[in-house]
């Protein structure tokens, strides 16, 4: 049984493996991953990809912050050590909101920021010590690597993706 090979498809031009995306989408084979040594601009979508929620965790965190915000300013210059500044007391949040958008501000920007990099991270399965899974040092300078499974049609896909332009193509045991 062929279940646990894969076909590593090299090429040296991006707009040649768009073309094979297209063509091995087309032919109903499964891509598992694309290794690229930049961003490819449309390989998501040509491989079938559904765009990213993370915009909308970054709102999210973003509320978050100014909530956190709001809530720490109003408990500490309002609620619990109210102060005279200038001869302007400080009676009520919505008196002295004006002074509180910078923080207000700093905090959206902090909390969207750093909690996005923790969930992109998280997402993506990046943890500290976490060994590369690159299959070729190559597409890390200027070779693309498109990864596509085998099923006991080997013999095909060879001839299939040689024919999409691809300089090397060879078949990876995984274990």
């Amino acid at each position: 049984m062929s279940s646990n090979k894969v076909i590593h498809a090299i090429y040296n031009d991006d707009d040649v493996l768009m073309h094979a995306v297209h063509k091995t989408r087309a032919a109903h084979h499964h891509i598992e991953e694309v290794f690229t040594p930049f961003p490819v601009h449309g390989l998501d979508k040509a491989m079938g990809i559904a765009p990213t929620r993370l915009a909308i965790c970054s709102f999210i965190y973003g509320c978050i912050g100014l909530a956190v915000a709001t809530t720490m300013m109003d408990y500490i210059m309002i609620q619990d050590w109210p102060q005279d500044i200038g001869g302007k007391p400080s009676m009520s949040y919505i008196q002295n909101m004006p002074a509180f958008v910078p923080v207000m501000f700093e905090m959206t920007v902090f909390f969207a920021a750093h909690l996005m990099v923790i969930t992109f991270y998280m997402r993506s399965k990046l943890w500290p010590f976490k060994k590369p899974e690159n299959p070729d040092v190559r597409t890390t300078d200027d070779h693309f690597l498109m990864e596509v499974a085998v099923k006991d049609n080997e013999a095909e896909l060879v001839e299939f993706f040689q024919a999409t332009g691809a300089v090397e193509v060879k078949v990876i045991d995984k274990h």
